[in-house]
């Protein structure tokens, strides 16, 4: 067949409404598909906008105040570069606030998460009035922070409060709770006796395991022991993984110490225990008693900094034992 011949062909009338077909075909997808694109934005622009508003610009903003030294009402500011960031590595109260977080990070997430996974296992059984227990259990977690402060700060007040009374029932001197060296230990309990959260995502992670698993490994004389450490544990290890990441990132930014200092406000939060003298507390501190608006977002955008670093050595120093039942990282 001649190139003038191929022409004739593709110039035919069954030939043109073939492609018309075609064209008509791919414009009804693509209206599809643009409309598809239109209803996604549109449902996602709340979220979208606000992201921007409330997220990105205020991050912008501090990052632009971290360059000044901007106290929140002067005018006479200026601006100072890298000042602020080199007076925060060299300053010994910001070192000593970030240790003790890291140590508060170290001890209240592991605690958190063994609590919580116990307390699922726990409900997890056949029990009588099983959905009442997870109730009680899970209520602490709903009250609010400022709430659970306030509650914590009245129990072990020095004077009045009901962990004294029932102490000095026993002929046990009243303790300073509030006060060095037991603060650290009454910031700890306010933080597990909300562990409930963990309890709810532990048990969910555990009603997901196959039984037949369990039953395989009871007729192969398992112990329950052995059961749960070389089964449970290893299917619930990207819950641990989430529930590790997100309790280290709650953590860091804690300000329970604040609600459970005799001040109580944001005045008094140099007036803190130095147990409970975390790195939010001395963020605080800059803002609102000292007026160090750009030092404090200095100090904000290396805690930030900080947290992406933490999150990113937790994810690569589990990627070889958190168990997925699909492929992460497997393309659609």
């Amino acid at each position: 067949m001649t190139v003038d011949q191929i022409s004739s062909v593709g110039d035919r009338p069954g030939s043109t409404a073939t492609a018309g077909r075609a064209r008509a075909t791919d414009r009804p997808r693509s209206s599809m598909t643009a409309r598809r694109h239109r209803a996604f934005y549109l449902f996602t622009s709340p979220w979208i906008v606000g992201f921007l508003l409330l997220t990105i610009v205020p991050m912008a903003y501090a990052l632009w105040l971290s360059f000044t030294t901007f106290d929140g009402i002067s005018p006479h500011w200026r601006y100072v570069g890298l000042g602020n960031y080199r007076e925060l590595f060299s300053d010994a109260q910001t070192w000593d606030a970030l240790g003790r977080t890291g140590l508060f990070a170290v001890t209240s997430v592991p605690l958190s998460i063994i609590g919580g996974l116990g307390l699922a296992v726990l409900v997890n059984r056949p029990l009588k009035a099983r959905g009442l227990f997870r109730t009680l259990l899970y209520l602490p977690a709903v009250v609010p922070p400022v709430g659970a402060g306030l509650a914590f700060k009245s129990l072990f007040d020095q004077n009045s409060g009901a962990a004294n009374g029932v102490l000095q029932l026993f002929g046990i001197d009243a303790r300073g709770w509030l006060a060095d060296p037991y603060a650290r230990y009454v910031l700890l309990m306010t933080v597990l006796w909300a562990a409930g959260n963990i309890m709810i995502i532990s048990l969910a992670g555990l009603q997901d395991v196959p039984r037949e698993l369990h039953e395989a490994a009871r007729i192969d004389g398992a112990s329950a022991w052995r059961t749960f450490r070389s089964i449970t544990v290893p299917l619930l290890s990207p819950v641990l993984l989430f529930q590790t990441v997100t309790g280290v990132i709650a953590s860091v930014q804690t300000i329970m110490p604040l609600l459970l200092s005799p001040d109580g406000t944001t005045a008094g939060v140099t007036a803190l225990p130095q147990s409970n003298y975390l790195y939010m507390m001395h963020v605080f501190g800059q803002y609102f008693a000292l007026g160090r608006y750009g030092y404090a977002s200095a100090l904000l955008w290396v805690l930030f900094v900080l947290i992406l670093i933490v999150t990113g050595l937790i994810f690569k120093s589990t990627s070889g034992v958190v168990f997925y039942n699909v492929d992460p990282e497997a393309k659609k």
